[in-house]
């Protein structure tokens, strides 16, 4: 498995598969997460986990995100920090 592979395969088990299986999450939610991945798979190793790091810090877009994934109850990025920073470094 790749470094590519294995951090999407983590973050596929943790943030968004559970977003899109899930029958109630709403389409705004499952369509960021959907846009996520085809950006984050546009990237090496290093650019995924930049484009991890850029999303924790937050834009105004990024924050209302994580935001509305805790309202809805779902894990995001900012939730698996610490297993995320011991797993994948540049």
């Amino acid at each position: 498995m790749t470094k590519e592979q294995e951090i999407m395969s983590f973050l596929s088990q943790r943030v968004f598969e559970p977003v899109l299986n899930s029958s109630t999450a709403p389409k705004e939610l499952k369509n960021g997460v959907n846009l996520t991945i085809a950006r984050m798979n546009q990237k090496n190793a290093e650019g995924m986990i930049n484009y991890y790091w850029s999303a924790i810090v937050g834009t105004e877009r990024s924050t209302k995100f994580a935001k509305m994934m805790k309202d809805e109850g779902f894990t995001r990025f900012e939730d698996i920090i610490d297993e995320f920073r011991d797993r994948f470094t540049i």
